[in-house]
């Protein structure tokens, strides 16, 4: 057995019996599939784990960077009370589309929100509202701007908040610093941002599994 084939093995045997997609959450994949969206989402135990931290942090509050056709929304938005708030911003209107409709099948519509345009111009507008901090953000946008999205979201936290970075791994690329595809770059200066801010402390986890050999970022804003 090849080694990428273990991993989709392991992968499925702790998604079916620890985060097993229901009804809602399997139709926003067919329907992302059946639009043409990429299948770039997150995995189902990678959905659990963003539920699990949006629980362990009470979190009334939400914001995503990178919508695409909101599954790992719809696993977020679970883990809110009835009053509380998910924003997520989408730079494709088409993908924004796909997104509101898996949202309104989960019941979600009246929780979770999303913006259509380019994040870095919804952040600032965003701002301009003084929404109330958030308690946890989740960013999967382009790579290339990464590090201005970990600088909006400490501007949109809290002390105690956290910040998940996904896809810091991308197959090892991420060690090369002489590298000039924008995704490493960007993901280089993001952590490089985690790893100096003195209102940030984090850590970096690699992973395998049915999306191949990646890794997210998680940081905890400091007062």
């Amino acid at each position: 057995m090849s080694g990428s084939q273990l991993w989709d093995d392991v992968d499925n045997y702790f998604s079916g019996h620890l985060s097993p997609d229901d009804e809602a959450l399997e139709a926003a994949f067919r329907d992302s599939e059946a639009a043409g969206l990429p299948a770039i989402s997150v995995t189902p135990a990678q959905g659990k784990l963003l539920q699990i931290l949006a629980q362990v942090q009470g979190a009334r509050t939400i914001l995503e960077i990178g919508t695409l056709g909101g599954y790992s929304t719809i696993w977020m938005g679970r883990a809110l009370p009835e009053d509380g708030r998910l924003i997520s911003l989408e730079y494709s209107a088409k993908h924004a589309e796909v997104a509101t409709r898996n949202l309104a099948r989960a019941g979600l519509e009246r929780v979770a929100e999303v913006r259509v345009g380019p994040a870095l111009e919804s952040l600032p507008k965003l701002a301009d509202e003084n929404p109330a901090p958030f308690d946890l953000v989740f960013i999967d946008a382009d790579k290339a701007n990464n590090a201005h999205y970990v600088e909006w979201a400490l501007r949109l936290t809290r002390a105690g908040s956290l910040i998940v970075l996904d896809n810091v791994v991308r197959g090892g690329r991420v060690l090369n610093a002489d590298s000039t595809e924008p995704d490493v770059v960007g993901t280089r200066a993001a952590l490089d941002l985690i790893a100096t801010h003195p209102r940030l402390t984090g850590t970096a986890i690699q992973t395998v599994g049915s999306k191949g050999h990646d890794g997210f970022a998680l940081a905890r804003v400091l007062a």
